[in-house]
């Protein structure tokens, strides 16, 4: 289970837009890590459109933004052309990254149990080091949450 203080694991991963990035590679910069269950849907699309509305607010506190969910390069990419988003999102097809930073486990739904991603952030340092998980994110307002 990570917590505040420990070093954010790394992973290299390819975007929407067929990039492949690794968080090492933020390295210098403070990095705003969420993730978040599915692409084109009312809360997803919500909390995308808060941190792009807000994005000129989290570069100029020296914040990058990445996303992470378990949907495809393909609808990445457009989810991101759709809502105009300016960071990358990270496809996670195998969940991978999601299981390490605990954003991978059982949830339910009209009474029905399933796996699926967990809506949650992660604020990292400029080096590598968690500084803030918040764990019940408001789709609407996640930036305010970000930069309280």
């Amino acid at each position: 289970m990570l917590k505040k203080g420990d070093t954010a694991p790394d992973f290299t991963a390819l975007t929407g837009t067929g990039e492949k990035i690794s968080l090492s590679s933020y390295r210098g910069k403070k990095v705003v890590l969420y993730f978040y269950p599915k692409d084109n849907t009312s809360g997803c699309t919500a909390e995308a459109c808060d941190l792009r509305d807000n994005y000129d607010r989290l570069l100029s506190q020296g914040y990058s933004v990445i996303g992470v969910s378990k949907d495809s390069e393909t609808s990445h990419r457009n989810f991101t052309q759709k809502y105009s988003l300016p960071f990358p999102l990270v496809a996670d097809t195998d969940t991978s990254i999601l299981q390490m930073y605990d954003a991978w486990g059982e949830k339910s739904m009209y009474g029905k149990k399933y796996m699926g991603a967990i809506r949650k952030t992660y604020l990292i340092d400029e080096n590598g080091v968690i500084t803030d998980i918040i764990e019940k994110v408001d789709t609407k307002a996640h930036t305010a949450q970000i930069l309280k």
